[in-house]
């Protein structure tokens, strides 16, 4: 059985990764309207992926006795003034998450939980190509995105990311 505090954390952020999720697909929703679909197709999968990982989580709890429970996801209330914004709340987000799983991963060493821990490296590597890969988005982003040609190779190039599931997630 699992800390109490630790299954609470773990199912904090099982709310935290479909909020995510939802974000993302927030996101997705502005680059529609903006008719940068490539944008549009990068950010839904980008919420597969953060979808993957809260069930991922769920079904740690779940596997080490853990009753799960879900709480309301909050409305994302972001609004953009340009196309480099959501960019750039992604990448802040992926900030923030990264210390979230931190914050468990500490809270798991200080109770010597070592089970929890070695779950929690897979989310800590996957954390650091989150943000990498946002932070090379932004960058992207201000090489190419105000030339009308430039952003529609980058809008092209994103549209050809394909989900994977993951595969290789962490052992539960």
């Amino acid at each position: 059985m699992l800390n109490e505090k630790i299954a609470t954390m773990l199912n904090d952020q099982i709310n935290k990764e479909l909020y995510s999720a939802y974000l993302y697909l927030d996101f997705a929703n502005y680059y529609a309207d903006e008719g940068l679909d490539g944008f549009a197709h990068w950010y839904e999968v980008q919420a597969q992926e953060e979808r993957d990982h809260a069930f991922m989580i769920r079904r740690y709890l779940l596997n080490n006795g853990v009753r799960v429970k879900f709480s309301a996801i909050e409305k994302p209330a972001k609004t953009f003034a340009n196309h480099l914004a959501p960019l750039q709340a992604g990448f802040e987000h992926e900030q923030y998450v990264t210390s979230l799983i931190t914050a468990i991963y500490h809270e798991a060493f200080g109770q010597k939980d070592y089970k929890t821990m070695q779950f929690l490296d897979w989310f800590i590597k996957e954390q650091g190509e989150e943000e990498t890969n946002a932070d090379d988005l932004i960058k992207k982003m201000k090489l190419f995105g105000g030339d009308a040609k430039g952003l529609y190779a980058l809008n092209q190039e994103l549209a050809a990311r394909v989900y994977t599931p993951s595969a290789t997630g962490p052992a539960m």
